[in-house]
């Protein structure tokens, strides 16, 4: 699908297109898609497990931030060695509104799950809602120029600075 939509825009691409270049009938592909959108977003629950599993896990004295920190670097280390798949995602997602929107709902679930999850910790509503919140955009932020920048080739470590930065913009430096 990403292939397709490369070659022809995701909105001329069509579900028996897709289903054919995989070499599947359209049935399959309807049994693990809704629709050709999904195809770009299928990793979302497994991303939002391994977000929510690392805050859950983390260690009871870890800071709100520091907690959500951890989560989103796992992920980035997780998303570190699919950074070609990255690129080639964001571009189609960049070109359709519809898929902007689509991604935005995403990133706004993430950010629910984990506050969900910090609230379990026992931290307060507003805490966890704004550690959860800055979190996903130190995230989106430092996935952009990840995917833009041809010199960044370490994830993890982009959102790492993003949230020093983001500590520093906080501690007023």
């Amino acid at each position: 699908a990403l292939e397709l939509y490369g070659e022809r825009g995701f909105e001329q691409t069509t579900v028996a297109e897709i289903a054919k270049r995989a070499g599947l009938t359209e049935r399959t592909f309807f049994r693990h898609f809704a629709d050709k959108r999904e195809v770009l977003f299928w990793g979302a629950g497994a991303l939002q497990e391994l977000l929510v599993g690392t805050v859950a896990s983390g260690p009871d004295s870890a800071a709100p931030i520091d907690a959500v920190a951890a989560a989103i670097e796992a992920a980035g280390a997780l998303l570190q060695e699919r950074r070609e798949y990255a690129r080639q995602r964001q571009a189609v997602i960049a070109a359709n509104v519809e898929l902007q929107e689509r991604e935005l709902i995403k990133l706004a679930s993430l950010a629910s799950a984990i506050a969900g999850t910090l609230r379990q910790r026992g931290v307060a509503d507003l805490a966890a809602s704004l550690a959860a919140e800055a979190g996903i955009a130190v995230f989106r932020i430092a996935f952009e120029r990840w995917v833009s920048e041809t010199g960044q080739a370490d994830l993890p470590r982009l959102i790492r600075e993003s949230f020093d930065e983001l500590k520093a913009v906080i501690a007023g430096k």
